[in-house]
């Protein structure tokens, strides 16, 4: 897995720059490499992402909660574009989850709540960095609304996205656990919020803490995706979570399984690799520790 190999990093990230991408448009990423079809992946579920990170859109019967929202150079083609291709209005955005305050998934929270009246939802930490950091956050800095809790409950027209605090990838990551419909079907979804080790993390002090917070969060959101009997596996980055892929896959399923169904233990196997990645490098610094 690519999170066991990512970089070192040294320090907490104290910039506020506006990043390239605001300054001049012209210097994002071609739209080649970010681009991807949206899909209707299960009853009530669309997948509204790109070719490596992921916005998803979970239908009611009283409007839409969005969960993550990209950059803020493609949000507008494949959240509000991907949606209306899928028959689906933006206008029905009632809330928007975001996982964690990085640009790739903060991204489009400022255009969705300005311009749907969206209520934005966000760890009180991460929202602590967008309003600490207006630079760095340039258009993409929604208005607080919700600060999330942990097992905090997001309803709407009868369905429901449990909330629950994995700090680690920033002191503020959410992941969730909700309920789809396949072919009328309940399926259980535990989605990932946060992933890679982009936390200070190549000396002792603060890096064994840091890493213990990973685990912990791993920990708890393993636990709660067994006790609702998860068996699809999300993660904000398609990258991660091969959604892309597996939405092709479903073309042509026909009555065979689900492509993103990987049952109970695929879901623990997945979050067992990360906390023993995190582990791995935990161990490293501890000898580290050790040897000073």
């Amino acid at each position: 897995m690519r999170t066991c190999l990512l970089p070192q990093s040294g320090s907490e990230n104290t910039s506020d720059n506006v990043p390239e991408f605001v300054t001049k448009p012209a210097s994002a990423p071609a739209r080649a490499i970010w681009y991807a079809d949206p899909a209707k992946v299960f009853d009530n579920l669309y997948f509204v992402g790109g070719k490596v990170h992921s916005s998803w859109a979970l239908t009611t019967s009283e409007g839409i909660i969005l969960i993550d929202t990209i950059y803020p150079y493609n949000s507008e083609e494949l959240i509000v574009g991907g949606l209306k291709k899928l028959g689906l209005d933006p206008a029905n955005i009632k809330y928007v989850i975001v996982s964690h305050a990085h640009g790739d998934h903060i991204g489009g929270s400022e255009l969705l709540q300005a311009r749907y009246g969206a209520r934005v939802v966000m760890g009180g930490p991460d929202w602590d960095a967008v309003e600490k950091y207006p630079n760095r956050y340039k258009t993409m800095a929604p208005k607080r609304n919700i600060v999330a809790t942990d097992g905090m409950k997001i309803t709407l027209g009868g369905q429901t996205v449990t909330i629950w605090l994995t700090p680690g990838h920033t002191p503020g990551t959410l992941s969730y656990t909700f309920t789809v419909l396949d072919r009328g079907k309940p399926v259980n979804v535990v989605y990932s919020g946060g992933t890679a080790f982009n936390f200070a993390n190549n000396t002792p002090d603060p890096g064994i803490r840091n890493f213990q917070t990973y685990i912990d969060s791993q920990k708890h959101i393993a636990s709660k995706a067994a006790e609702t009997g998860a068996t699809v596996l999300l993660s904000n980055h398609s990258e991660f979570d091969n959604a892309v892929d597996k939405n092709r896959m479903l073309a042509g399923r026909g009555n065979g399984p689900h492509s993103y169904e990987v049952g109970p233990e695929g879901v623990q196997r997945y979050f067992r690799v990360l906390q023993g990645c995190a582990r791995a490098a935990q161990l490293g610094l501890e000898k580290m520790g050790a040897e000073r």
